[in-house]
């Protein structure tokens, strides 16, 4: 009996964790890994990150607790922002700084700083981006990292992907020594997109062999590294009791989708799952993206996408409320 009255007063407690983490993911650490420590801290199973990152990746990981679990697949779709560094010089096996040394081209001369800014901005835009081996992409019925392991290299279709943003933020540091040629960079850009391609891609186009030496996002779903909180942090906060402040609304989630305000009339219609027509709400017809995150009094009530088979007509995705 006292058991599961113990149970049910855990249960209580665990009702309250609901909403967005932003944690700060340290090198060494899976996402997968985050999750399942995240678990035991908050003793609850309802939890889920938005977008992996390589264990030595570090910086912003989004995870979505208790009901907020339900908005996982647009946490997962967003846009990300990394800082990170290219080293031009020689490429690797894994395309980052991990992996064993595959070709080297060795650097003679300092290259400027013009030339790099030039070809960058040839990446912006929508482009195509074949996967590294070294990739959870499932080919086959096998992830291809399961391919490199084994030591096969196989056809891998380009997929496209969106660079919003592609800058060099430091100079070219020229290491004569090394015969490299180092500089950091920052880029926006869509879900699916590989860093490390990209900046064997630049290196490639700069021609020469390259790969990427260091990365950390710094910003997702709305969330930026400057407020990001370790596991430590999370753990102390909850034996504190103020870890309900570390929390973010559900709302972050869809931080990424267009925003519409609803009427209250269309709020007790989204509320029920009724279909909404471009025909009788003028607004809708103005929109260019698929989908649609639907507001009433600064809350979250649903999310909308276009009808797969009826033009002009927007259905509920996801009801909230």
């Amino acid at each position: 009996m006292i058991f599961a009255v113990k149970n049910a007063i855990m249960l209580k407690m665990n009702e309250k964790w609901n909403g967005i983490l932003n944690v700060y993911k340290e090198a060494g650490w899976t996402s997968f890994d985050v999750v399942a420590k995240l678990r035991g801290i908050l003793k609850t199973k309802k939890i889920g990150h938005g977008g992996t990152l390589d264990p030595e990746v570090t910086g912003v990981l989004p995870v979505a607790v208790g009901k907020a679990t339900r908005l996982l697949e647009y946490m997962e779709q967003a846009g990300k922002i990394y800082e990170g560094e290219v080293t031009i010089g020689f490429s690797t096996e894994t395309e980052d700084a991990t992996g064993t040394l595959v070709c080297f081209t060795p650097v003679l001369s300092a290259l400027s700083n013009h030339e790099i800014d030039a070809v960058m901005a040839t990446f912006v835009g929508q482009i195509q981006q074949i996967p590294p081996m070294y990739s959870a992409v499932k080919i086959n019925g096998k992830r291809l990292y399961e391919y490199a392991r084994a030591g096969q290299t196989i056809e891998r279709p380009a997929r496209q992907i969106t660079i919003k943003t592609f800058e060099r933020t430091s100079s070219v540091v020229f290491d004569e020594k090394e015969k490299t040629a180092k500089f950091n960079f920052r880029v926006a850009c869509s879900k699916g997109t590989y860093v490390r391609t990209l900046a064997v891609d630049l290196a490639e186009k700069l021609g020469y062999a390259g790969h990427m030496s260091r990365l950390q996002r710094t910003a997702a779903n709305g969330l930026t590294i400057e407020h990001a909180l370790t596991l430590t942090e999370i753990e102390k906060a909850r034996d504190e009791g103020n870890l309900t402040t570390a929390f973010y609304p559900a709302e972050y989630a869809v931080s990424d989708l267009i925003r519409v305000d609803l009427t209250e009339l269309q709020f007790e219609a989204a509320r029920v799952g009724k279909k909404f027509d471009e025909y009788d709400w003028t607004e809708l017809s103005a929109l260019t993206e698929s989908r649609f995150a639907a507001f009433y009094e600064e809350k979250l009530v649903a999310v909308y996408m276009r009808h797969p088979e009826k033009e002009g007509v927007w259905k509920p995705n996801k009801v909230l409320v």
